[in-house]
């Protein structure tokens, strides 16, 4: 870095002597005699006012006896002119033509196209790759890393133990390589970082440079292709060159998808440049030269597009998902991101840490610096809990659209279809999950919301889970059948996610009694686009008929149980309803007190009260069904 910006510096210096040099050169002759013509030359001589005479072939200089210096061109120089000056005894000498102006003329002509094109080699130059070498667009773009130019290290990831202590193996493999070669064992040649965008993926790898004392090479996928034939192959070489030169070695590759798709998907014939990088990326990681102490890491979100050939043994021997935190995982990421965030003693980091399940690292990282900004703009100077609690609607749903003008009887309705969704999770706690708030306050796209907390985190769903699900998406179209008589279309969400559920249900999960535990459609992919294109259709036309029937009598049924349970409890309805149209929202204390038909506390009370977490209520995870822009939690459980 120091030598090549000397080397610069250098270049710009002689730049400034040669232009400096050119100024002076062209301002030697500004002080040049005035100009006279030649009859009045003549004329002067005859008068023998002239005191001398220098004749340069056309140019005359001369000097009057008075000390005035004079030029002037004659056509010719005669003998005549020279009788004259020998009459009137005028002392005159001759000299050949000046040739500085002849070489002064070619520099002005050709000096500014010269440095025109110097400047534009040593731009050409400065902009290829390789150190400034002409015709150097195979060389790799990778950034070779120090110890010195990063800051992270393992001890700034969290919420992801597992995947920690892989990468750590990683680097005590190539700090000391006979403690696990002594039995026959062999170092692993590449390392698969696989997980949702997000997760802490590129963090690993930059705490894996942070933590390594070999050196680290950090290039991107899309930096290997490029416009021309070959450049991808050539990058390729030139990066595992370079890997070799400086083994032990870590190379880290972020977004291989953009260069190690599956080969033959493209459409269509023709020489296919990324299938050709791929072609050498393959045979640099195992091929006829090996690559001993150089380790590949490589990360991805898309895994199922890869080719198999890069993902066998010998190659990413290892694979390594990093996944989303669980409760303590994202209690460590956020105790991370405020080491330099002042908080008010009320701001529980172990609450919010249960109010996001499903959040990733950057999520997280988003929902503090969201609180820390809504903080800095009412002018606190610690973050509280009510700055997280914003934020967090904030991230999900939105900002509060405050000045949107609503009737009263919009917001009427509206009360009483949250007032549905939360009466139906209230009056079935056995298998829906408890209310954490409810809102008419429009955010986003919604007109209204209903948060709903699990008590823990949960990879799997039973049936009754779903069918709760299912039932409190119907408990807001319910409520309004039962208040007003009619349906609005704020139910659109709600009815959109309880059908995806309900046909999960049928086709996916064979939680259906009259289909039986069969799937129905076999999903198609295309790696080409790389994502899901087309669900293949395995039954019959009568058996669709069943599916069809068996989905809208789940819905139904469910949408039944809820008009009763609404209809048995109409007098808690109506207080929910009146309670969230005079306060707007409502926590669970409030809730829970507005089910045992106890009066809540006077709503000025109410407002000093919502900067802490109530006593009776402890978030532990969110969902959210909105209004109109709200959806149903997606319940698909991870593979047990």
């Amino acid at each position: 870095m120091n030598q090549q910006f000397y080397k610069n510096m250098a270049l710009w210096v002689v730049i400034l002597v040669v232009i400096l040099l050119l100024v002076t050169m062209l301002n030697e002759d500004e002080s040049t005699p005035p100009e006279v013509a030649y009859s009045d030359f003549l004329t002067d001589v005859e008068d023998a006012s002239i005191e001398s005479v220098m004749i340069e072939e056309g140019l005359i200089k001369g000097k009057l006896t008075d000390g005035t210096e004079f030029t002037t061109y004659a056509p010719v120089v005669t003998q005549d002119l020279i009788t004259l000056l020998r009459e009137n005894e005028i002392k005159f000498e001759a000299q050949p033509k000046d040739e500085g102006s002849f070489w002064r003329q070619i520099l002005i002509m050709w000096f500014p196209l010269l440095l025109f094109i110097g400047l534009w080699i040593f731009f050409i130059r400065q902009m290829q790759s390789g150190g400034g070498k002409a015709m150097s667009f195979g060389k790799s773009k990778a950034r070779m890393l120090n110890e010195n130019e990063t800051r992270v290290t393992f001890q700034d990831v969290a919420g992801i133990d597992e995947s920690k202590l892989e990468l750590e193996e990683i680097i005590d493999f190539l700090k000391e390589p006979k403690k696990f070669t002594r039995l026959g064992g062999r170092i692993p040649k590449g390392v698969l970082l696989v997980g949702s965008p997000g997760t802490g993926k590129t963090l690993l790898a930059r705490a894996v440079a942070g933590e390594a004392s070999v050196p680290f090479f950090s290039i991107s996928g899309s930096d290997f292709v490029e416009m021309f034939v070959g450049v991808g192959a050539s990058r390729v070489r030139d990066l595992f060159l370079q890997g070799k030169k400086h083994a032990p070695c870590i190379i880290f590759i972020d977004e291989i998808d953009a260069v190690g798709r599956h080969r033959g998907a493209g459409l269509g014939g023709g020489h296919d440049e990324r299938e050709q990088t791929l072609n050498q990326l393959l045979v640099e990681m195992d091929g006829f030269e090996s690559n001993e102490g150089v380790i590949l890491v490589a990360a991805t979100n898309r895994p199922d597009v890869l080719d198999p050939a890069l993902l066998r043994p010998g190659r990413f021997d290892r694979r390594v998902v990093v996944g989303a935190p669980d409760l303590k995982g994202r209690f460590e990421i956020l105790k991370i991101h405020t080491r330099r965030v002042p908080l008010e003693d009320d701001v529980d980091l172990e609450i919010q840490a249960r109010g996001t399940p499903g959040m990733v690292g950057a999520d997280l990282q988003n929902l503090v610096n969201e609180s820390a900004l809504l903080a800095a703009r009412r002018g606190a100077q610690r973050v509280g809990y009510i700055d997280f609690e914003n934020a967090k609607d904030k991230v999900i749903l939105g900002t509060e659209r405050r000045n949107l003008i609503m009737s009263d009887e919009d917001k009427r309705i509206t009360a009483y279809h949250e007032a549905g969704h939360a009466l139906i999770c209230m009056l079935t706690p056995e298998d829906s999950d408890p209310v954490h708030k409810v809102t008419i306050i429009p955010r986003g796209q919604a007109l209204g919301v209903t948060w709903t907390h699990p008590i823990e985190d949960r990879f799997n769903l039973t049936k009754t889970q779903i069918y709760a699900r299912i039932r409190h998406a119907m408990g807001g179209r319910a409520s309004e059948e039962i208040i007003f008589g009619h349906f609005s279309t704020g139910a659109s969400s709600d009815l959109d996610g309880a059908t995806n559920l309900a046909r999960r249900m049928v086709c996916q999960y064979g939680m259906s009694d009259a289909l039986g535990p069969v799937t129905y459609g076999d999903s198609g992919t295309d790696v080409f686009i790389g994502r899901d294109m087309m669900s293949r259709k395995d039954y019959s036309e009568k058996k669709a008929e069943e599916i069809d029937a068996e989905v809208a009598a789940l819905l139904q049924g469910k949408y039944d149980e809820a008009k009763v349970l609404l209809t048995d409890n109409r007098d808690v309805l109506d207080r929910i309803a009146m309670a969230l149209l005079e306060r707007e929202t409502l926590n669970t204390a409030d809730l829970d007190l507005l089910l045992k038909n106890i009066d809540l506390p006077p709503f000025e009370k109410v407002l000093k009260d919502t900067t802490a977490p109530s006593v009776t209520e402890k978030p532990e995870s969110e969902s959210n069904d909105g209004f109109t822009g709200g959806n149903v939690p997606d319940p698909e459980p991870m593979p047990s």
